[in-house]
């Protein structure tokens, strides 16, 4: 297709949705209106998975949990899990190298699981502590729900999880059913996906693919509003899921996922592009059973390949096989084990490394002890790692149930993170000095404390509160030394974060919700150097403020979103706050067919997705589109 006739298109299909959008009281009948039900009251699911590793209710949870459900993928259309996400209260999303990173309580050491599979690879991202990208996770059509679970996470997942767990659960195939989805929008975006979904006798499937392109961006610096040069995107995904029940709670499950993205990186710093195009195929085979009892388990192989030509060719590959099993041991005693054995193999021959392995071999065994209103959960892991040898990690939670209405929670757990293969190989060499990873590196060691309390008014009512704190030794962090003009990878003496999470949530009436949100990180390092503990000055958002409102009547439903990072340097990112407002509104013109506009960044504003001013977020972004289903 010819430019004239994409940018035409692009016209058509934003004019018909707008169209739709506008008129569409008089393009439907008010009987199909009435039948659109009203939204249901705005609460989380009463049951989560990823914080105990088996189905826990929320209220026996000993932990500051997050849900982002199926409903509120569908109506507020998000394009990924990164902007899912990035409506929870004290999720920060960082962009970087064409990959979406997170940090909870204030820490980008976390894991990421989809279906309880780790996509951490070992080789890192290349950015801060992170291991993994959200682009890796399956299309958004197939996903069920995303669980999130913020606080120290070692003692049941292992490295990575110091700041938490995102678990991202993919739909199981019911009816048979099929979703198109079209969508265009500014800077000559077009999205083309579609999800099918079925069932026979014992059999169940769901297969999802989708091509999205970007012609280029936009964004705001200081003050005025530019074209980011070479940013066209692409990216083509597929995923796949297929279901084989044997018999009564026992079942296979294999999954597929592949991503292809094409794109470029950029530093306003030094005004530099770079191209890059990444890799991802993965896929797992699982045996589930006991799935219809209080503790399920599952034997996983699984293989993770990735790679990525950015300034050089890097390939990372995870394979590794988990078991995981539970057991009733009375009404109030439950008790669950499992082993895992992971091997990953990494190369980045551009900067001085090829197939380089570690292994980890891990136990762990959690035990959860009712008595009353009290729930006492203590847990233990070894791993043992080729390298660094064996880590114990143990944790400690307690749960009190004060009344029906209100919930206290506190827990404590060691931390344990092994190097990256880039923090131990890297070896790069330039005119200007170097970047030099460590074999002499230490694992990553300390705890974690959160203490929270949940309260229902009502029905419609609900207040969560939590206070964390972290105490990280032998961090590892790349110091550059301006004598040498060299980058290291070292163990710095100490690294520290406390933080809290405040949420209110309330139903108005059955056709308007909101709810609020405020977050506050303080990290603090002291690296040797004799001055202590020192602010770490490159967080985007110290403060975080949220508010969300939510209307639903008939066949509307509208979401209005808005972020705010308040506290930031401004001799790091030249602003001391951003706000940050998206609103997505969906009209179903019929029982099989939508039409959606999402308005991103409506505000124009400026605001930066990663440590400096140099790394700008997007600016004011418009797209329209329709879903037919049939």
């Amino acid at each position: 297709m010819n430019a004239w006739n994409t940018k035409n298109a692009h016209r058509k299909l934003s004019a018909a949705v707008a169209i739709a959008l506008l008129t569409g009281g008089y393009c439907t009948n008010d009987v199909y209106a009435n039948e659109v039900q009203d939204r249901d009251t705005y609460t989380l699911p009463d049951v989560v998975v990823t914080a105990e590793r088996v189905p826990t209710q929320i209220s026996q949870t000993a932990a500051n949990v997050a849900v982002v459900t199926a409903e509120e993928i569908a109506e507020n259309h998000y394009r990924n899990a990164a902007e899912a996400i990035s409506h929870v209260n004290g999720v920060v999303v960082m962009q970087s190298g064409m990959q979406d990173m997170v940090r909870l309580n204030g820490d980008d050491r976390v894991l990421v699981l989809v279906d309880g599979r780790r996509i951490n690879s070992d080789q890192g991202t290349g950015s801060g502590r992170a291991g993994a990208s959200l682009k890796e996770v399956p299309p958004m059509s197939m996903i069920e729900r995303i669980e999130i679970v913020k606080g120290g996470g070692s003692a049941l997942y292992g490295s990575d999880a110091a700041g938490g767990v995102i678990n991202i659960i993919t739909k199981r195939g019911k009816e048979n059913r099929t979703t198109i989805d079209v969508a265009a929008g500014a800077w000559s975006t077009q999205e083309y996906r579609v999800m099918h979904e079925g069932s026979a006798g014992d059999w169940s499937w769901s297969i999802a693919g989708g091509i999205d392109r970007r012609g280029y961006m936009r964004y705001k610096s200081d003050g005025e509003t530019r074209k980011m040069p070479k940013s066209d995107y692409r990216n083509n995904e597929l995923s796949l899921r297929v279901d084989k029940k044997l018999g009564a709670g026992d079942s296979l499950t294999l999954s597929v996922v592949h991503h292809r993205l094409d794109g470029n990186s950029h530093n306003l710093q030094f005004m530099s592009t770079s191209h890059v195009d990444r890799l991802y195929n993965d896929w797992s085979a699982s045996y589930n059973f006991k799935e219809n009892t209080t503790t399920p388990g599952v034997l996983r192989v699984f293989d993770n390949y990735k790679s990525m030509e950015f300034s050089g060719a890097f390939q990372s590959r995870l394979t590794g096989v988990d078991y995981q099993n539970g057991w009733q041991l009375g009404k109030n005693h439950r008790l669950v084990a499992g082993a895992e054995w992971h091997r990953s193999s990494s190369t980045n021959l551009a900067n001085g490394y090829d197939g380089e392995r570690l292994t980890n071999t891990a136990l762990y065994v959690q035990d959860t002890f009712e008595h009353g209103k009290w729930s006492l959960i203590p847990g233990v892991r070894m791993d043992h790692h080729s390298t660094f040898g064996t880590h114990y990690t143990p944790k400690l939670a307690v749960n009190y149930a004060a009344s029906d209405k209100t919930q206290v929670y506190a827990s404590w757990g060691r931390v344990f993170a092994a190097p990256q293969a880039d923090d131990l190989f890297y070896h790069s060499v330039n005119m200007w000095g170097g970047t030099y990873g460590n074999r002499n590196l230490k694992p990553e060691s300390g705890h974690t404390e959160t203490i929270g309390v949940r309260h229902a008014f009502d029905a419609k009512k609900s207040l969560e509160l939590s206070v964390f704190r972290s105490k990280i030794h032998d961090a590892i962090r790349w110091v550059y030394n301006p004598i040498a003009f060299t980058t290291n990878a070292t163990n710095i003496d100490l690294e520290k974060k406390r933080g809290l999470e405040l949420t209110y949530r309330q139903e108005l009436s059955k056709q308007w919700s909101y709810d609020l949100g405020y977050s506050y990180i303080r990290t603090e390092r002291d690296k040797g150097t004799g001055q202590g503990l020192v602010w770490e000055n490159s967080n985007t958002r110290p403060n975080g403020y949220r508010i969300g409102i939510r209307y639903g009547a008939g066949a509307w439903k509208a979401n209005l979103n808005a972020t705010m990072g308040a506290g930031l340097d401004r001799t790091v990112f030249g602003q001391k706050s951003y706000t940050i407002v998206d609103l997505n509104v969906d009209y179903a013109i019929d029982a099989h067919t939508s039409a959606y506009v999402k308005l991103l960044n409506l505000t124009n504003a400026q605001y930066p997705v990663y440590n400096s001013k140099y790394y700008p977020g997007q600016g004011r972004f418009f797209q329209a589109g329709l879903t037919y289903e049939f």
